[in-house]
């Protein structure tokens, strides 16, 4: 009996870690391992939703519940949901038919910190001794007999299943040199520790003691009216805290912070028990456009840590407009059918506010607790038809793999559009709120998605636009954003890739006159400049720039771009400007495409403010310029600076030389290319240009339904 009493002691200790573990797996995920009910739903307004989630929901209101109608704020703002145990949202068929309806998103718990919050379930009740309560209560009773110890085991004791466990949440980052811990004590208090990663748990767990034992000892102490009936306080025992890994063993006290705490892990405060949250998902920002018009994309800007946008879970609502046809929306808010980030609303929206709720998620199935944010304003009625429309029945789809749909496009920004000048000089024509940047952020995000482009190459791309509206809206259609600002100025340039068809290599951006001075490569076209004063000046002054960016194809790895995207000095007369320019340009793409990455293909794009009939075009077209060419003495003889210039690449303008790229009331012209590497790549189609008709409605560009003064470039492309 002697040998075979240990023997029976290992075999039940591990029964015993088998049953915790099933029972953590139950908390972790409730899909798994435990019948699932599903809240009835309705179908509402041609899609479905939740019964009962017209109202606000409330701390202790059950799943979180739409918020109700707010008055109108000045901006959308992002808001925790209400506390609420659940699990994520699922999909049920509601209807019998093939429609899918959602069910009410629940809300993981909340823990008056503003931390996430996985999905939980609820505890069986106390005292059960069916299912795993009973096989708990055997287990344990067997194992204490043979240990001879009344000793619980880690989860709990006393026979009794465990109880739900709160939670603790864990940031903690490789970068930064302390981690975060956060829950809540029994007593109800928040605690939000700051410890070092490389302090020794101990030390921690010491400190949560301590803590413990000061809440404990303020819920403990007596009411006045007790206190005056003499009865004694008793101090505070310090409770047990302990930490045990997911496997059920406890952690060494000596192990570092860092390591310490791991996602799955229990930390014993007394009787309580908290589940160990390292990393959740979390949204640090969730925004709404300011301006939403019926029948274009309403992209919103997420931001999250240890989550991704993709695995977010997104659901749209719309105010419900009130009985009777008034104007005046109604205090409830209706879920539509759309669950994907992108949401267009229709005209039967117009006049109505709209509201998000995202729930964090990661690649992992783990979810944080969900934010919500209504739109500052209604949506609007759209303009009608643009310019744009008829171009977008020719890219309804992506291309294949073996093809590259091109953009190249001058969007006009908003720091030259929202001036003065601009309004009564350049585009009196144009009305006034359609040079507004939120009204043309509308057009351009439904433009740009409708392409369905590979590659985007931008010019005049203002910084905010792209953190704040461009970028978060392309993201959603698949593409990849990279930003080069002018020196000195507040706009630059903005090339968008396709995640699923390129990877980024490397960037080699450069600023023109900061590379010509000091890159060697462009000593002897500087020594050149450096005998006309005047003009080197003037080059230096320049806050021009040029972006480069080297992809590999995500199925060919032996295919790989170099795609250049510029945007050249602007003035009628700096014909020679742009010829330094676009010398140092082919020097430092000849630098890239022939020395770093040999032999591989070239797509250069652009505003290059240049005439087919210019230096620029033919330097780039034929591969040199001589020195009589007439665009050297473009400012007159006193800034000749006459030099021969040449590069290696046969270039092809893709589509071809149209009539004009920019049409504004005083001028209209051919300014902007995409050049394509001849002996690498062939031009599939070319997207036809509006018509004049189309151009000219509201006389000129930009306008009401065109929102830049200048075209959309688009071929597909294809490798030889």
């Amino acid at each position: 009996m002697r040998e075979t009493r240990p023997r029976l002691e290992h075999l039940l200790a591990r029964k015993l870690r088998r049953a915790e573990g099933i029972s953590l797996l139950r908390e972790q995920n409730p899909l798994v391992l435990r019948p699932t009910r599903l809240t009835p739903c309705r179908r509402v307004n041609g899609g479905a939703r939740a019964a009962g989630t017209g109202a606000r929901a409330r701390p202790g209101a059950g799943h979180g519940a739409p918020a109700g109608g707010a008055a109108s704020r000045p901006a959308a703002r992002a808001r925790p949901l209400p506390a609420s145990r659940a699990a994520p949202p699922l999909a049920a068929r509601a209807d019998g038919g093939g429609s899918a309806a959602r069910c009410p998103a629940p809300v993981a718990r909340g823990d008056g910190s503003g931390s996430p919050a996985p999905p939980a379930v609820p505890a069986a009740p106390r005292g059960s001794r069916s299912g795993a309560g009973s096989m708990w209560h055997r287990l344990r009773s067997a194992l204490r007999s043979l240990r001879g110890s009344p000793a619980a085991a880690p989860h709990g004791g006393g026979g009794r299943p465990p109880a739900a466990m709160e939670r603790a949440v864990v940031r903690c980052v490789p970068s930064e040199p302390k981690l975060s811990l956060r829950f809540v004590l029994p007593d109800g208090s928040a605690r939000h520790m700051q410890r070092d990663q490389e302090e020794p748990l101990g030390r921690a767990l010491a400190r949560i003691a301590n803590n413990a034992a000061k809440g404990q000892g303020k819920a403990g102490k007596k009411s006045k009216k007790a206190k005056a009936e003499g009865g004694a306080e008793g101090e505070a025992a310090v409770p047990a805290v302990r930490l045990f890994s997911r496997d059920g063993a406890a952690v060494a006290e000596e192990v570092p912070n860092a390591t310490a705490w791991q996602d799955g892990a229990v930390l014993h405060i007394g009787d309580a028990r908290y589940r160990v949250e390292r990393n959740p998902p979390a949204l640090t920002e969730l925004r709404l456009p300011r301006s939403l018009l019926a029948g274009f994309p309403v992209c919103p800007k997420v931001s999250t840590e240890f989550a991704a946008p993709q695995h977010c879970l997104f659901r749209w609502f719309h105010e419900q407009r009130p009985a009777g046809g008034g104007e005046a929306a109604g205090e409830a808010w209706v879920e539509t059918a759309a669950a994907e980030r992108v949401f267009t609303p229709s005209n039967a929206l117009v006049g109505l506010r709209l509201k998000l709720r995202c729930t964090p998620g990661d690649g992992e199935q783990r979810y944080g607790p969900a934010l919500e944010v209504e739109s500052s304003g209604p949506v609007e009625a759209g303009p009608g038809a643009c310019t744009f429309d008829a171009r977008h029945l020719y890219t309804k789809k992506v291309c294949g793999h073996g093809s590259v749909r091109a953009v190249s496009y001058n969007i006009l920004a908003d720091t030259y559009a929202q001036t003065e000048f601009s309004r009564t000089v350049l585009y009196p024509y144009c009305a006034p709120y359609a040079l507004e940047i939120d009204y043309r952020q509308n057009l351009l995000k439904k433009e740009l998605a409708g392409y369905s482009a590979d590659l985007i190459c931008l010019q005049e791309v203002d910084k905010s636009v792209f953190v704040d509206s461009l970028a978060p809206a392309l993201d959603a259609f698949g593409l990849e954003g990279l930003f080069k600002i002018k020196e000195k100025q507040h706009e630059g340039l903005a090339t968008f890739y396709r995640r699923d068809k390129f990877s980024l290599l490397s960037q080699h951006d450069i600023a023109f006159s900061e590379a010509l001075l000091s890159e060697p490569l462009h000593k002897e076209l500087c020594e050149q400049l450096a005998k006309n004063p005047l003009v080197q000046e003037k080059v230096l002054q320049r806050s021009s720039v040029l972006q480069v960016s080297v992809l590999q194809s995500t199925t060919d790895p032996s295919r790989k771009l170099c795609v250049a995207n510029t945007h050249l000095y602007w003035h009628p007369k700096g014909g020679n400007i742009r010829l330094i320019q676009i010398a140092v340009a082919m020097s430092h793409i000849q630098h890239v495409a022939c020395d770093l990455y040999p032999r591989i293909p070239v797509i250069f794009c652009g505003d290059f403010n240049s005439t087919p009939s210019s230096g620029a075009y033919s330097f780039i077209s034929s591969g040199g310029i001589a020195e009589d060419h007439e665009d050297w003495v473009s400012n007159g003889e006193e800034e000749r600076c006459s030099m021969s210039l040449s590069h290696p690449f046969k270039l092809l303008s893709a589509c071809g030389e149209p009539a004009y790229t920019n049409y504004v009331g005083g001028f209209h012209g051919c300014l902007d290319y995409i050049f394509i590497d001849r002996n690498a790549l062939e031009v599939e189609q070319v997207i036809p240009l509006p018509s004049h008709e189309e151009i000219t409605t509201h006389q000129a560009l930009p306008s009401v339904s065109h929102p830049s003064d200048h075209i959309a470039l688009i071929c597909d492309l294809k490798w030889k």
